[in-house]
């Protein structure tokens, strides 16, 4: 038996050995790297993961904070003056974990909230009034021109995970988060409101009038649903024709309008969109942010 096996075969050869082996061609730029990469997907030599792994890498390497921020007009802040009565339902419907405070506006930005923080007054068992100035921590400041591996290496040796992005002029332009980097290269990182590879159901309505979608669920499917009359276009999925009404891959906070809906990308990576959030008539009144 053991002559039929290939003299190139090892039980336990690692993803690095083969990340080894592929490479031996010596590449001279990252297009021919690429090539050669894809070549050994081809010839089964890395799986369809790890090619799409190692493109990320590439791909991490050339990218800019811009490219993949939040912009911030979709930036979910809590106000330094407001009571926890006043800031906690927005906390409750996004579901996130950090959220910048800002003083008079986006542009003044006094620190980040961790939601955890809160924990301590809301089942302390006492009267506790809540100061946000004892519970904000600073908040990381970095570029829209910062590269993201650049920016990845300071998120692991800082150990933060959100950094408020700023323009030329110091202006805030939008925040990003260590998940919005590492989905470069690994894909989308799902949360609890994404849906299972075998989850059958394709619409699932996440609060009273709001709903959460699969971006491959047929627009048939999304008209027999609703009972609406979206038009099939030149696509089969829900997901095809937001694109098509976009005219480009939206990023994830990006919202229109398409009679009778109003829809947020919930979660798209630079191949496709992956989930959609969907309103009946009334725009959604909080966009989410990142982590």
């Amino acid at each position: 038996m053991s002559e039929d096996i290939p003299s190139s075969y090892h039980p336990q050869k690692t993803w690095l050995d083969k990340l080894s082996q592929l490479l031996q061609g010596e590449p001279q730029n990252k297009q021919q790297l690429t090539d050669v990469i894809r070549s050994a997907e081809q010839n089964n030599l890395i799986d369809a993961d790890e090619l799409y792994m190692l493109e990320g890498v590439i791909q991490v390497s050339e990218l800019r904070v811009r490219d993949i921020m939040i912009p911030r007009s979709q930036m979910v802040v809590v106000e330094r003056d407001q009571g926890v009565e006043e800031f906690l339902p927005v906390l409750i419907e996004s579901a996130h974990s950090r959220f910048p405070v800002v003083g008079e506006s986006k542009d003044d930005i006094v620190g980040i909230l961790l939601a955890k923080d809160l924990l301590r007054y809301c089942f302390s068992g006492k009267d506790t009034k809540l100061n946000l100035k004892d519970v904000i921590r600073p908040a990381t400041i970095v570029p829209e021109s910062k590269r993201l591996d650049t920016l990845l290496k300071e998120f692991r040796s800082n150990r933060n995970h959100m950094a408020v992005v700023v323009d030329e002029y110091g202006g805030v332009s939008g925040l990003v988060t260590i998940e919005d980097v590492l989905e470069q290269i690994v894909g989308e990182i799902e949360d609890e409101h994404d849906f299972e590879e075998d989850d059958e159901r394709m619409i699932i309505e996440r609060q009273p009038g709001v709903y959460h979608i699969n971006a491959l669920t047929p627009i048939e499917q999304v008209n027999s649903f609703f009972e609406t009359e979206l038009s099939p276009s030149d696509f089969d999925t829900l997901g095809g024709l937001v694109m098509q009404a976009f005219g480009h891959m939206p990023k994830r906070g990006e919202s229109i309008t398409l009679e009778p809906f109003h829809f947020k990308i919930l979660h798209s990576d630079n191949r496709r969109i992956r989930s959609i959030q969907a309103q009946l008539g009334v725009p959604v009144s909080h966009n989410e942010s990142s982590e």
